[in-house]
């Protein structure tokens, strides 16, 4: 696969291979889950706008990866007839002026704190044990539980389930579970393209937080990018605010990773 991302199009390569993974999600989705669930992603130079309605979620309702004017119309014109939650997300600091002013042309107001985008290059040093905690990967015939562990923990609707499953042993994918014992209590995944890979789909069911499970996921899914000659990780997830820490991020630094910057969401 290639690793090159449009220098035009992508102001940062972290956001190219996460916008990556998302069009892959979607193609890899079944066919009669995206006309029952109007799950559409439009891929636009390289980023892209992505629209399943009935995931609450902002990691399935949101434009992503693009850099131009041009391009954010196009995007943002195109979520606007979606319904559900609708969202854009942008690294306002690397903004040109142009789009800083198109963003206040079109009165887009914030939601929420934001996300982090963390980084963490190979090779890596020994990572902190994660315990007890033990891993392995996920077997073709147990997709459907991973599909559907990873809703419980996102709280998704459980019909969601095959959006998941469907990476499962596909190529540039590789699935993960934490266990209890032999009872898989925790998901993780990670999409690899040539040099860069994003790390997403790290859940825990409820009753088995606080275990260390994502630092053993976190674990297993480096030691694996690395053996497919994974240079740079990616990872995102709430940017902490006052009064509001954010666990994930908390244990992504514990394991390494670097702060690279912030995304706004904002609300379409």
């Amino acid at each position: 696969m290639n690793s090159n991302f449009s220098e035009r199009s992508f102001p940062e390569k972290e956001d190219a291979i996460e916008a990556k993974a998302f069009v892959d999600l979607h193609r890899l989705s079944p066919k009669h889950l995206r006309d029952e669930e109007q799950f559409e992603c439009l891929p636009i130079n390289g980023g892209c706008a992505i629209s399943l309605p009935n995931a609450p979620a902002i990691g399935l309702n949101r434009v992503l990866g693009l850099g131009s004017v041009e391009d954010l119309d196009k995007a943002c014109n195109w979520m606007r007839r979606k319904t559900g939650n609708r969202f854009l997300q942008l690294n306002i600091d690397a903004a040109s002026d142009e789009v800083r002013n198109w963003i206040q042309s079109k009165d887009l107001h914030e939601h929420g704190p934001g996300w982090a985008k963390l980084t963490r290059s190979a090779p890596l040093r020994s990572l902190e044990s994660p315990g007890r905690v033990r891993t392995r990967r996920v077997k073709v015939d147990e997709a459907l539980l991973f599909g559907s562990m990873m809703c419980k923990g996102f709280n998704f609707p459980l019909t969601l389930a095959p959006v998941w499953s469907a990476i499962v042993g596909k190529e540039g994918w590789l699935c993960f579970f934490a266990l209890d014992g032999g009872t898989p209590i925790g998901t993780g995944a990670i999409y690899v393209s040539g040099t860069y890979a994003w790390l997403g789909g790290g859940t825990t069911l409820p009753a088995f937080r606080n275990r260390g499970v994502q630092k053993a996921l976190i674990q297993i899914r480096t030691d694996h990018g690395i053996a497919q000659g994974v240079s740079t990780f990616v990872v995102e997830t709430e940017v902490p605010s006052l009064g509001k820490p954010s666990i994930s991020y908390e244990n992504l630094r514990k394991m390494g990773f670097q702060h690279a910057y912030n995304r706004k969401n904002f609300k379409l």
